[in-house]
């Protein structure tokens, strides 16, 4: 999708962004982002992400969706590991400067673990700079990495080869602000006694440094190193700060070169084509994450007549209370006498199930890695350890709400316009249910709680952990909700769930099964916690990332399928 300008002035400065552009420092960035994310309710940076109906696009809005509950990248970003923490910072705080200074640093404590982990991001790139020297352009990093990491990964990249390459570099801490500012532009063409005009050109992979690029007013080539779709990267930009260039590969920026010297004036100290290296291969795309589709699944399914839903991680956000519930409670394991009740890993659905199993007995803890994703409820924690012993699992239930009571208060909307959703179903005379593992002292608690003034009015029923003999999965609840509203159990019922056991609980009463994958597990995560197996034969009959997917579900079954 290479795009070339026409007419640019050749460049006296060759300024690059640093990760994703010249070098690939992905894994420890990622490893970094994923410790610090955990952090951001400690650093007071929770309530300070970007609403989203303010965010730039729907991707970001999902980005900052998925951080709030979850406190770690959305899996399409970990998949495709093509964005930079400035841009993800920029994305979830918006204008917020102070909130990305806060995140910033908490990124740097935690970089300090990994850096190091560095390699050219394409090949011939050292080949590529040093032609482009040749040329007599001079060669600068601006970058939003700390000194200490940059001059380090200087250093070790490429078997040290690049000490000597660059004319400048500025770092964020060698400045006042991060990108979007300009200033570790501006501060760089100072170093060099330059000009910010048409004859400094900035490459970087990133919407963050185009749009610092043109605050700077200098030439702005994007380099497409990610293999980004020529749409979506247009989508992004305005008429005022779209990139001059957009290239492929360092291959490209030869022939952008090669294009402005076509004057009779000499541009360069020599000629493009006599100093450029043998083409290198561009980057290749990642590989595309394979994502569970619900389309097909339509004209199968049976208008509901009454939708049931779950309450924690499907309609709200609970999780911060949860888990330090859990945290509280494992350690009493051995005197509740439950550590010789959990199932032999052996006989675990999962590996993963095997690994939290054999965790919890030797550390009676969740494994770090459960708790770092926040993907899991405590409904599921207790079916994994304990299977089918139904009593192991109430007294787990009962010290869980025991730890609960000292914990629970803060609720949030899993999605925004849950309410309007809701309340858009009964206007469409469907019958609306909520199904909870919670206790009912805590569950009316936080109905009457949620947005303030509660959404009590929205459900035509509830029904709660102790008001039937068995908790999900067993059916008692879904059955005892379809009874409350006089309707028989069946597939016109639909329960949409987050959980392995709702889905079990849904099968089991003989109505629809909806999937709720609010932690977007992708498809291949799908079918190993869905198997279809003798051993477990539940599976969903549809699976939907958001409520507007689960909207437009509901309109499908009331339009019907084509004839």
């Amino acid at each position: 999708m290479s795009r070339f300008a026409d007419e640019l002035q050749p460049p006296k400065v060759l300024m690059f962004d640093w990760h994703g552009t010249l070098v690939d420092t992905s894994d420890a960035m990622f490893s970094a982002m994923e410790e610090m994310l955990p952090q951001l309710e400690e650093l007071g940076l929770v309530e300070r992400l970007l609403p989203e109906e303010k965010c730039m696009t729907a991707d970001d809005a999902r980005l900052v969706r998925y951080i709030r509950v979850y406190r770690k990248l959305h899996p399409r970003i970990l998949a495709e590991r093509r964005v930079s923490r400035t841009d993800i910072f920029n994305a979830i705080f918006g204008d917020d400067r102070d909130a990305r200074l806060i995140a910033h640093e908490a990124y740097n404590h935690c970089y300090r673990k990994y850096f190091g982990q560095v390699k050219p991001f394409q090949q011939g790139v050292y080949e590529y700079l040093m032609a482009c020297k040749r040329l007599g352009i001079r060669l600068a990093v601006s970058t939003n990495r700390n000194r200490e990491f940059l001059d380090t990964e200087i250093q070790t990249v490429d078997g040290g080869r690049w000490r000597d390459l660059f004319d400048v570099t500025v770092c964020a801490d060698d400045v006042v602000h991060y990108k979007p500012d300009p200033e570790v532009m501006l501060k760089a063409l100072e170093k060099l006694r330059l000009p910010a005009d048409e004859t400094a050109w900035y490459v970087g992979d990133s919407y963050v440094d185009m749009i610092t690029a043109a605050r700077a007013g200098i030439i702005r080539i994007f380099y497409n190193g990610a293999c980004w779709e020529q749409d979506r990267v247009e989508s992004w930009f305005s008429f005022r700060d779209k990139p001059h260039a957009i290239l492929d590969s360092f291959e490209d920026l030869m022939t952008q070169l090669g294009d402005t010297a076509h004057s009779d004036q000499p541009a360069f100290r020599a000629r493009v084509d006599a100093v450029r290296p043998p083409a290198y291969p561009p980057p290749t795309p990642p590989a595309p994450r394979i994502e569970a589709d619900w389309h097909p699944a339509v004209a199968k399914l049976i208008r509901p007549s009454v939708i049931l839903f779950d309450w924690h991680a499907t309609l709200v956000d609970t999780l911060d209370a949860m888990y330090h519930a859990v945290d509280d409670m494992l350690p009493e394991f051995h005197e509740l006498d439950l550590m010789d009740r959990m199932v032999m890993p052996e006989d675990s659905k999962t590996p993963e199930d095997a690994r939290l199993v054999a965790y919890v007995r030797e550390f009676a803890a969740l494994h770090p890695k459960v708790k770092a994703d926040r993907k899991i409820s405590r409904t599921d924690i207790f079916e994994v350890l304990f299977g089918e012993d139904q009593e192991a699992k109430q007294i787990a239930h009962q010290a869980f709400n025991r730890h609960y009571r000292t914990h629970f208060g803060t609720v949030k909307p899993f999605e925004p316009k849950v309410r309007e959703m809701l309340a858009a179903l009964r206007r469409h005379d469907i019958q609306v249910g909520l199904i909870t593992n919670r206790d009912r002292e805590f569950f009316e608690q936080e109905l009457a709680a949620v947005e303030g003034t509660g959404w009590a009015h929205l459900f035509d029923t509830h029904v709660c952990g102790d008001d039937t003999p068995l908790r999900k999965p067993h059916p008692d609840q879904l059955l005892r909700a379809a009874a409350n509203l006089g309707y028989p159990p069946d597939p016109s019922v639909w329960y949409v769930g987050d959980s392995t056991t709702d889905i079990i609980a849904a099968k089991r009463a003989c109505m629809t099964a909806v999937f709720f994958n609010g932690a977007q597990w992708d498809l291949p995560w799908l079918n190993k916690i869905f198997p279809g197996t003798h051993k477990h034969p539940d599976k969903p009959d549809v699976v939907v990332n958001d409520f507007s997917e689960l909207w437009a579900l509901v309109l499908a079954c009331e339009i019907g399928p084509a004839g």
